[in-house]
């Protein structure tokens, strides 16, 4: 993930947001050194120390930014969140036709997730290490996709009648087509996935 990408004050708890590009690039380092760590060893296995190591910070400069593995865990969770909506969502609506949208956008979250194959393992633990961040991470990402297909609708690209169960249904089938093949195999063409899921979308299973 780049240097200063997606950096907020959500990242860190109140009063420890850096002020200077300085202390943004070392909460990146931070946050990088943690996706890869958690992701490597998972949560439990993983420590302050082994990630101050692994981003090149001093022990003491963690807790500049982090009251503790707890407090960075879901700021990373937040920040992975960030990031996937940073790659994705411009994607999507740089194309007039939402449709055409989707089936590039997927194809870049399928390439995304090959890059950051840790997101998956992250989020997954999420639900036990910090179950409000497991639920907000998914909540936030389906009512911005949400409020993103009923603009499109306006724009007469999609039916006028999405809703919720629409956004849960096509986050879902992303989900689960980046774990096949973004995770567990990449034996597709993402470009070819990413068709095949957007004509299911055009054109349902009917015959």
């Amino acid at each position: 993930m780049s240097a200063e990408r997606g950096i907020s004050a959500t990242m860190t708890p109140a009063g420890k947001t850096p002020r200077t590009e300085r202390g943004r690039k070392t909460l990146r380092l931070l946050l990088d050194a943690a996706a890869a760590e958690f992701g490597e060893k998972g949560f439990h296995e993983s420590s302050v120390v082994s990630i101050t190591q692994r981003a090149g910070v001093a022990l003491g400069s963690f807790y500049t930014y982090f009251d503790s593995k707890d407090s960075l865990f879901r700021a990373l969770v937040r920040d992975m969140s960030a990031q996937v909506r940073l790659t994705v969502g411009p994607v999507i609506a740089a194309e007039s036709n939402r449709l055409e949208g989707e089936r590039k956008g997927l194809a870049k979250f399928l390439s995304f997730v090959r890059e950051h194959k840790e997101l998956y393992r992250i989020i997954d633990e999420a639900e036990f290490v910090d179950p409000a961040s497991y639920r907000a991470h998914y909540e936030d990402t389906v009512n911005g996709y949400l409020a993103s297909l009923k603009d499109a609708a306006k724009k007469a690209q999609v039916r006028d009648d999405v809703e919720e169960v629409h956004a849960w249904a096509i986050v879902g089938m992303n989900v689960f087509l980046g774990l096949r093949f973004g995770v567990l195999g990449e034996d597709r063409d993402v470009t070819e996935v990413a068709t095949i899921a957007a004509d299911l979308l055009t054109n349902g299973l009917k015959r």
